[in-house]
């Protein structure tokens, strides 16, 4: 059960990242001397004789890329006729990181996390029988109820979430932080079992 609860976290974690893009600062240029600008265009700025490239923005229509994209223009900060100093700020650099989620990594991940939940079920049920022999029926039956309330109120859950806080990968943000605190329960009752049971294999944890 080790491995299916952290393979539960590894993938929700994974599949959490949004479609998104990020804006931030980028090499710009900088004046290599004093002068006054003589002349400015959306290419180029001039200061005395001396010519300074503007780097322009391209187009970023990348889909269903893999990995992120990353593009990089500059814009001017800079006027015509203004005294500019050494070392001065001619031209400030924008960098923009895109990221559009891979529609069959996506189907792949999916498909990981719902086999990983398979087996964690089925284990589920194998160990009620050695961890609680005399409530079989009862933590059978617990778990049976848990497994439809989940199905029942989980799509309820996920509405809220994403009509709260406005990103779609929400459900897989809850989903992350539902499976770290399985683990750490499932960590912590079965130390305590362990203790109570077998106290000289109390460091020693079933991880099948």
């Amino acid at each position: 059960m080790y491995w299916v609860l952290s393979s539960s976290v590894v993938l929700s974690a994974l599949l959490m990242i949004p479609k998104m893009e990020i804006k931030t600062t980028g090499p710009g240029v900088v004046a290599t001397k004093k002068g006054t600008v003589t002349s400015v265009s959306k290419e180029n700025i001039k200061i005395g004789e001396t010519n300074f490239a503007v780097l322009q923005k391209k187009d970023n229509n990348a889909e269903n890329k893999i990995f992120p994209t990353k593009t990089s223009w500059q814009e001017v900060v800079v006027n015509q006729n203004q005294t500019i100093k050494k070392k001065e700020l001619l031209a400030k650099g924008v960098t923009l990181i895109k990221f559009d989620a891979n529609m069959y990594v996506f189907i792949v991940l999916v498909s990981l996390i719902g086999i990983s939940w398979g087996i964690g079920k089925a284990a589920v049920y194998k160990y009620i029988p050695e961890y609680f022999p005399k409530d079989v029926g009862v933590v059978g039956g617990m778990v049976g109820m848990l497994g439809g309330l989940g199905g029942f109120f989980g799509p309820i859950i996920f509405s809220y979430l994403l009509t709260a806080t406005g990103i779609w990968s929400s459900s897989w943000i809850f989903i992350l932080v539902f499976s770290i605190v399985c683990l750490i329960w499932m960590h912590y009752t079965i130390t305590k079992i362990m203790n109570e049971k077998q106290p000289v294999l109390s460091k020693v944890i079933d991880r099948k």
